[in-house]
């Protein structure tokens, strides 16, 4: 009996049992009560709809509406013109018109489309009938932008707005899409590389114009030039290779010189948004993209934008919208986005209001102050680098299958009991074949002894003693699995109580409060934490949150 007695004192010592997990239906989007938005004005749209929380309008303009004559500049002017492929009206009100709606605004000013040009510039420029160019969804033909007559009056037009009108330093602007070509501000290669390849311009001057937009905007913002949202992106689709990848990384120069940047279609979230460096993004060589949080762009707190609202709309559909948006979500703010356009309908922002509350709290945050870091367990193909080779190509293992999304919380295969595999929930070409194939959620594989998923906190979020700390795991609920959460404590080691599994093929979550929990990267690999599948049949994890149940008074140097 005595015997007995010291084994179990023994074993209380080496183990600590935390109290059972609160398990829900489906995923988990709670946070708590202190966490609020970065601002009023992460979401932005065309329209405002504060019924969800859309508090930025765009100031929408063309280059004729402002500049009608040479030396000429007008708040009243409006403009209309028609799309050139569907014939769709165009309508913008004046620029007093415009700001007389009050609040926070974004300014898109409409440049390059041969009706948006004033005429007298094309007189000044002598530029010919023949040099229009339609762009990749032939909605307008557009003028030769690059064309130093033509730019040095647009960027004319420019000092004036920014200057005179005062726009750089009006409170109430949060960013301008730059440089203002082509549709929508969608500053996208096809345009030049059409004109290029029928000898209207040469690579070299297309480079040097790419360069001036650079040099050129910033100066005349100054310290406001982080609110310029480059349209454009790295790894373009045309001129990829030429003059050995120059025409490449232009969206992280217009970074590396001080603008933001905006992607369009972070709807197809497998796709081209990997290895971005103008993000700070980048393709590891085991498949898992990080991100450089030191990169200028995040730590000089430049404007970053996504648009997220295009899912059964724009040529897009889906069967499960839902899962679409939350992906897409998850790779906008992987790519700490600050700002978000969304779109009330096509958004689904009514449908899916809990998750959109939750994402509305996540932009615009860093390490220092975000409520939680996350891992969305997967597997997944980027198919840009199935079809394209850079000149500043990219290499990893297991190409072009990439791991995981992750932000601050780092899901990662272990030696020698975690050892992972593809989850059960397959998709493939969600809204578009260039999405791919992806495999949701990690499985342990007991038939290999691999009995453990095993995840890092990065140090910038939560290093050594962590008090007030909350975990919640998604799960497929299949099979009859005990599993378990296991840390170490400032103490000794914790094991949690047993997740029992009912094997309801749906996805639930569980929630464990966490005692004294100290991320010391104590753990097999260095890891801060793991996931026990109990040692007789398989877990299958989706989504893994480690959140903060207090705000930490923080300024940028650490906790005060």
């Amino acid at each position: 009996m005595a015997r007995l007695l010291i084994f179990c004192l023994l074993f209380d010592m080496l183990f600590e049992y935390a109290r059972a997990a609160t398990i829900n239906n489906g995923d988990d989007w709670s946070l708590p009560n202190w966490v609020v938005p970065a601002s009023d004005y992460v979401f932005f749209n065309e329209n405002l709809d504060a019924g969800f929380h859309i508090n930025t309008h765009v100031i929408d303009l063309t280059w004729k509406q402002i500049n009608p004559a040479q030396g000429v500049y007008s708040k009243t002017n409006t403009a209309s013109w028609n799309e050139y492929g569907s014939g769709d009206n165009f309508s913008f009100a004046s620029f007093n018109a415009q700001m007389a709606l009050g609040g926070h605004y974004w300014l898109r000013i409409w440049l390059s489309g041969e009706d948006w040009i004033p005429p007298w510039v094309l007189s000044d420029c002598n530029i010919p009938s023949n040099q229009r160019w339609l762009d990749h969804s032939q909605q307008q033909r557009h003028i030769p932008l690059w064309n130093s007559c033509v730019w040095n009056h647009a960027k004319t037009m420019y000092q004036h707005v920014l200057t005179n009108w005062n726009i750089k330093n009006d409170a109430n602007l949060e960013f301008i899409y730059v440089p203002g070509g082509f549709f929508y501000g969608e500053f996208d290669f096809d345009v030049m590389w059409a004109a290029y390849q029928t000898s209207a311009v040469t690579k070299t001057q297309l480079l040097n114009w790419l360069a001036d937009i650079r040099t050129s905007l910033t100066n005349m913002m100054g310290e406001q030039k982080g609110k310029l949202m480059y349209t454009g992106q790295d790894y373009p689709f045309d001129f990829l290779q030429e003059n050995n990848g120059a025409f490449e990384l232009h969206a992280k120069q217009a970074v590396d010189a001080g603008m933001g940047v905006r992607n369009g279609i972070s709807e197809l979230f497998n796709f081209h948004l990997n290895e971005t460096p103008a993000y700070g993004s980048h393709i590891e060589s085991d498949g898992h993209v990080t991100i450089d949080e030191n990169y200028i762009i995040h730590s000089q707190h430049h404007v970053i934008g996504n648009e997220n609202e295009c899912y059964n709309a724009c040529g897009f559909s889906t069967s499960d919208p839902y899962y679409a948006i939350v992906m897409s979500n998850l790779k906008a703010l992987q790519l700490r986005s600050t700002d978000l356009l969304v779109e009330t309908v096509d958004s689904y922002m009514s449908q899916y209001s809990v998750h959109w509350d939750w994402v509305e709290k996540e932009l615009d945050k860093q390490a220092y102050n975000a409520a939680d870091a996350w891992v969305a367990l997967r597997e997944y193909e980027d198919k840009f680098f199935v079809d394209n080779t850079p000149f500043n190509n990219i290499n990893w293992t297991n190409k072009p299958w990439l791991h995981n999304f992750e932000r601050w919380l780092v899901q990662k295969d272990i030696a020698p009991n975690g050892m992972s595999q593809r989850g059960t929930d397959i998709r493939t070409n969600v809204l578009d074949v260039d999405n791919g194939t992806s495999y949701e959620g990690r499985k342990t594989k007991h038939s290999t002894a691999q009995d453990y998923l095993y995840f890092f906190v990065q140090d910038n979020f939560a290093k050594d003693f962590s008090p007030d700390m909350q975990l919640k795991v998604t799960y497929l609920d299949a099979g009859t699995a005990n599993w378990q959460l296991q840390y170490r404590n400032t103490d000794n080691q914790v094991v949690s109580e047993s997740v029992q599994n009912s094997n309801s093929n749906t996805l639930k979550t569980a929630t464990f409060n966490l005692i004294k929990a100290n991320f010391d990267n104590g753990m097999t690999g260095n890891a801060d934490f793991r996931l026990y599948n109990g040692g007789s049949t398989d877990i299958e994890v989706r989504f893994v949150r480690l959140i903060r149940l207090k705000n930490p008074i923080i300024f940028k140097s650490g906790f005060e």
